[in-house]
């Protein structure tokens, strides 16, 4: 998905040259969690659903699958490029941070990898949340980018440290963006502060091998972010080290741990 950054600029742009493949490589990986995350009561036939920062259009094609002819879903980002409607499946470009919310309140919401990069993310967290319909639901979904990534085998002790000093470079430009690499621990806690109930919350990490769809993200990330990495000192004779390295089948790290925060408007009126 387009993630705009405090300064308006794209982190990762849907247009650049990269993105295709870093989509690829995360949807590989995140679609089958999170439709274990949308799984019934969640995501039910006829449901009325919004996919927020839909990126390449892999988990908005599966929600309209799942809620059937009856349901629909409403795919938006900011730059909508690589979105494409069909059926129950409309797309529209919308900018979470401004514009107000694309319709009627909504049964699912579902954001992935997207308010961590955006400044507003609290307010834009309750936004969503005064979006749904009684005993709707809204799960986020973010990496928690606080934890050094440990790698579990190289060939080489020098290769480790490149590894780790590249994505300790490339954390700190993320940074310098507008993300908040520690957001996901915090979204619990802002669902509960919104009002939402049954909130809950999975972290789910694995180990990805050099040469795999996991390590190739390592790789385009890499590439979407050289002009500052090279700005914060890396030399490009070490990106390119770096790159090899995750192509590497003696290379093994483990995953971002990637965090699943869902909750649920109550639909039980209050008794004052």
């Amino acid at each position: 998905m387009a993630t705009p950054t405090s300064d308006g600029t794209y982190t990762f742009d849907n247009g650049a040259p990269d993105a295709v493949p870093q989509m690829r490589a995360l949807e590989s990986f995140l679609d089958p969690i999170t439709m274990r995350r949308l799984a019934r009561p969640v995501l039910r036939l006829g449901s009325t659903c919004w996919e927020v920062g839909a990126g390449g259009g892999s988990m908005a094609r599966r929600i309209a699958r799942a809620v059937g002819g009856d349901g629909s879903v409403l795919a938006t980002d900011i730059d909508p490029t690589h979105l494409v409607a069909d059926g129950n499946l409309r797309v529209r470009r919308h900018d979470v941070r401004a514009d107000p919310p694309p319709g009627d309140a909504f049964d699912l919401i579902h954001a992935r990898l997207v308010l961590l990069h955006l400044p507003e993310r609290r307010r834009v967290l309750r936004t969503l949340a005064a979006a749904l319909t009684p005993g709707g639901w809204l799960v986020v979904e973010e990496f928690d980018c606080t934890m050094p990534v440990r790698v579990l085998t190289a060939p080489s002790d020098d290769a480790a440290k490149l590894f780790a000093q590249v994505m300790d470079t490339m954390m700190g430009v993320l940074q310098d963006h507008g993300a908040d690499l520690g957001w996901a621990q915090d979204v619990h806690t802002e669902m509960t502060l919104a009002g939402l109930a049954d909130v809950d919350t999975v972290t789910h990490s694995q180990s990805w091998a050099g040469g795999s769809s996991g390590t190739s993200l390592y790789e385009t990330n890499s590439r979407q972010l050289e002009p500052d990495l090279l700005a914060a000192g890396l030399s490009p004779q070490q990106l390119t080290a770096f790159r090899r390295l995750v192509r590497d089948p003696a290379f093994a790290v483990m995953s971002y741990h990637f965090v699943s925060t869902r909750g649920r408007l109550d639909a039980t009126p209050h008794t004052p």
